[in-house]
């Protein structure tokens, strides 16, 4: 069947990179939403007669972990993945791209409409809230971030799904980096733009723009959905609909008994516990420790994104070529913990952060440039979809849980205005050496199972 495929539109190089740059915008567009935000808690935390909403870090860390809120509570990230694999890229990217504008909606009307004095006792021990008075535009945003997670996460194993089934046997690992380079010049845009924008024209301002991108985004995917409808009628196979390359329940066994599996979605789990929360607290950070201007703090964390969006598809070309998938990812978790600690360390010094944020963006590059190339070694093409949904499902549950842990610490290390960062650096640096050792015992695995990840997909061409 894939020698089929192989002969027909995918084999044009020109429609095969002219699908991942369609899909790549639909993605960017969600990352940007992800982060518009993040580079505002300094002013969402600002008193209401300062132009801010009085939000408190609680608050905002509540909000920073709500977009997986019903990916890990109602299973939706799970159940996402299994409409992905029964109803094909289509139908689940068409969806993803509502539900992602659908929420965007909501945090537009929360933070532009509603008010930010009245109150509501929330009382979750679960979440570390406990007759926790909160605001109830918080809660409205929260809504609306959790909607955005549902489609923001089925866009992101669709999208992983789509390379996968446009680029086996060819430039698979440079694809992805090439969608990973992009999604993070959506990240980075949010972190460099969205307090810019927000001080010219209010804090809605921002938000109102990554409505307009996700709307755009939906528009472009409708356009991939053409040439997709037409790569299965040239190979007489609809992937939508045939039987063979459909996901069923007893293939889910297969995948939760693969060892290799684990290790990835372990790595996963922490890496990007450490990482992407991390960057929702990096702008006041700046501001609080490093004595940074807050208009143009969100600017340092912009490095690491911008950082990547050059070397990611660098790394996967190298990866496509040499291999070495384990081995780049130790060395990736082992910068990523070594920058965790000097953000940790008794160092106020604004170059510091700088060249700290440089070397977070190598290891920002490397570990995605590898990471996801490789669940395709691991999982046949058929479990992909539900392998993702595993993978982002298990990532998901730190997305949400980390941010709340780390504004309920900083909360508690608030004296007046001053915050004290130390603690929560701490912790993120305990996940970090946890994500090494998961590193190294992959390694292991593969050197066990062959699974391939230390392997080159492209072959040198012989004399």
């Amino acid at each position: 069947m894939r020698e089929t495929i192989a002969r027909t539109l995918r084999d044009s190089a020109a429609a095969r990179w002219g699908v991942l740059m369609i899909v790549a915008f639909t993605m960017m567009t969600g990352y940007l939403v992800a982060k518009q935000i993040s580079p505002l808690e300094y002013l969402l935390e600002s008193p209401v007669a300062q132009g801010g909403l009085g939000w408190t870090s609680s608050e905002f860390g509540l909000f920073a972990g709500s977009r997986g809120f019903f990916n890990v509570f109602f299973l939706m990230l799970f159940v996402g993945g299994i409409i992905l694999d029964r109803t094909g890229v289509r139908f689940a990217g068409v969806l993803s791209c509502v539900l992602m504008l659908v929420g965007a909606g909501i945090d537009l009307w929360a933070i532009s409409w509603l008010s930010p004095h009245p109150t509501v006792n929330v009382n979750i021990p679960l979440l570390g809230m406990n007759d926790m008075m909160v605001k109830q535009q918080v809660l409205v945003a929260s809504l609306g971030f959790a909607v955005f997670g549902i489609g923001y996460e089925l866009c992101g194993i669709t999208v992983s799904k789509v390379i996968v089934k446009w680029f086996t046997g060819k430039e698979m690992a440079l694809a992805m980096g090439i969608q990973v380079a992009l999604a993070r010049l959506g990240t980075a845009a949010a972190l460099a733009g969205s307090p810019a924008l927000a001080q010219w024209k209010g804090l809605s301002t921002p938000i109102l723009v990554g409505v307009t991108c996700v709307g755009i985004g939906t528009i472009a995917y409708l356009f991939y959905c053409v040439m997709d409808t037409r790569l299965d009628s040239q190979s007489h196979v609809n992937f939508e609909s045939d039987e063979d390359e459909k996901f069923h329940f007893k293939d889910l066994l297969s995948t939760i008994k693969n060892s290799g599996f684990w290790g990835i979605t372990i790595l996963c789990l922490l890496y990007y516990s450490a990482l992407y929360p991390f960057l929702d607290f990096a702008t006041k950070l700046m501001i609080a420790k490093y004595g940074i201007d807050p208009q143009i703090a969100g600017t340092i964390p912009a490095i690491l994104p911008f950082t990547s969006i050059v070397l990611t598809p660098l790394f996967g070309a190298m990866y496509d070529r040499i291999g070495r998938g384990a081995s780049i990812m130790i060395i990736g978790t082992v910068m990523l913990t070594l920058v965790l600690i000097v953000f940790a360390l008794p160092i106020n010094a604004s170059w510091v952060a700088v060249v700290a944020m440089l070397i977070l963006g190598i290891a920002f590059s490397l570990l995605p440039s590898v990471l996801w190339p490789a669940v395709p070694k691991i999982v046949p093409m058929k479990q992909l979809g539900t392998a993702y949904s595993i993978i982002y499902y298990i990532q998901n549950i730190g997305l949400m849980l980390i941010p709340i842990i780390i504004g309920n610490v900083l909360q508690r290390n608030t004296v007046g205005q001053q915050v004290d960062y130390t603690q929560a650096m701490w912790i993120f640096t305990g996940i970090g050496v946890a994500a090494i050792a998961v590193a190294i015992t992959l390694l292991w695995l593969d050197r066990k199972h062959n699974y391939g990840l230390e392997k080159s997909d492209i072959k040198p061409a012989k004399a």
